[in-house]
């Protein structure tokens, strides 16, 4: 299994980082996709790359909720550690997007800086790593530009409708990150997902440490845990657990890594 978003660099993770990355090991997680937020996490998300070099991955981008007044500086900041001599490389830009859940006080900035980000992705021809909260018409008004030549990425934490899932379908180089919420009791996502969205479009994901699953939740989320997505995920679909594992680890390994081959780390 492959988990495409989990922000192990947090601190949350600083006092027991090497028990999480073995328990995950040990669940089957053969690689985690690690997305950045601020300019802050560019140098965090580096040293935890470096430090588990092959088994966990680097994005980085501006998190809609970070936008700020000085949204300028900061990318123009980040993009820098995106194009001169990456090391590790970079496998996507995120975890970017919109957020007006809270508040629409940053509104204008965080359209001109989710944008920004997007024609990276072109420039680059990375993949996006895509946040959305109350915003899903204003994202697809400004991905539509750049359908075209965008490479593909991931919507993350998708817990919409059909309606939604086919909106964001449309893109057919991206896929739906699915965690936790699936399995909560109160949730439609499995109705929505057996009756719109394709299993070979589908990402495993924990967005750790948020959003555990049942029956970790309340708890801290962590990679090892993206086990019991995966077997919700099965039970939904008909299938095993394996075919699950085999599908969103051959849909991750391609459109974050470029190809097909899975990460044995």
């Amino acid at each position: 299994m492959i988990d495409t978003h989990c922000h192990l660099d947090g601190e949350e993770f600083a006092s027991d980082l090497e028990q999480v990355v073995a328990r995950a090991r040990e669940a089957g997680v053969t690689c985690i996709g690690v997305p950045g937020i601020d300019l802050k996490s560019c140098d965090t998300i580096k040293a935890l790359c470096q430090r588990f070099p092959g088994y966990c991955i680097p994005m980085y981008g501006l998190h809609p909720e970070e936008v700020r007044n000085d949204w300028r500086d900061v990318l123009a900041a980040i993009r820098n550690h995106l194009v001169i001599s990456p090391s590790p490389k970079i496998h996507a830009i995120g975890e970017v997007g919109l957020d007006f859940y809270w508040s629409r006080e940053f509104e204008e900035a965080q359209l001109q800086a989710f944008e920004e980000q997007v024609r990276w992705s072109v420039e680059l021809q990375l993949p996006l790593m895509i946040h959305c909260r109350k915003a899903q018409n204003e994202m697809l008004a400004i991905l539509k530009k750049y359908k075209a030549d965008l490479p593909g990425g991931v919507f993350h934490c998708f817990t919409g409708n059909a309606t939604e899932a086919h909106e964001l379908l449309q893109f057919d180089r991206f896929v739906l990150g699915i965690g936790g919420v699936l399995t909560f009791k109160k949730s439609k996502l499995p109705e929505t997902l057996s009756e719109a969205v394709p299993l070979q479009r589908i990402v495993l994901e924990t967005d750790a440490p948020y959003m555990a699953p049942v029956p970790m939740r309340g708890q801290r989320n962590e990679p090892a845990f993206v086990t019991h997505v995966c077997r919700k995920l099965a039970e939904v679909y008909g299938v095993t657990a394996e075919e699950v594992d085999r599908q969103t680890t051959a849909t991750a390994c391609r459109v974050l890594c470029g190809d097909a081959t899975v990460n044995k780390a």
